[in-house]
């Protein structure tokens, strides 16, 4: 049977990943919802106003919107789809877009209702990558203490029973 934090981080990141694809998706085409492609299109024209450094560097809105939706899609494709390491750049590469996406708001302005669900995904993001960068632990069993190079049972195996005296 499979680890409770095994169970946590699939779950995690199936999630996780669809939501990812979702809203990429949405960024790339009105084909799931017209009324939120046009939103995301005046948001990122408002993000690119706010940073003229962006116009300098020749950055459109179009290519900002595009990117972080291509981005998007990719990074959910590979959370819910590739196993192993991939999984982790996935989450970190979407950690950092999530932290992006949190700062065009607030250099906007935006209210906290138009910017929670990232304030949320982030903090998912967050526990996905701590719970998956933890050392697998092992049953008590299967642990061996390292003396001076020499494995060793654990000490519970090693110390005598209480009230019950060891002769050799």
């Amino acid at each position: 049977m499979a680890s409770p934090r095994t169970v946590t981080i699939v779950a995690l990141s199936v999630a996780l990943g669809l939501f990812f694809v979702f809203m990429g998706t949405i960024k790339l085409t009105p084909r799931l919802s017209r009324d939120a492609y046009n939103e995301m299109k005046r948001a990122y024209k408002s993000y690119v106003r706010a940073l003229p450094m962006l116009k300098k560097m020749g950055v459109s809105s179009i290519l900002l919107r595009k990117s972080i939706g291509a981005l998007e899609v990719a990074c959910g494709i590979v959370m819910t789809l590739v196993p192993g390491r991939p999984k982790d750049v996935a989450n970190f590469l979407l950690l950092l877009l999530v932290l992006a996406v949190l700062f065009f708001h607030q250099l906007v302005g935006d209210p906290l209702k138009r910017y929670a669900h990232a304030l949320v995904f982030g903090i998912l993001l967050t526990c996905r990558l701590l719970i998956a960068r933890q050392p697998e632990e092992q049953p008590p069993e299967k642990r061996m203490l390292s003396v001076n190079g020499d494995e060793q049972p654990p000490l519970h195996e090693a110390a005598p029973e209480k009230g019950k005296v060891k002769v050799s």
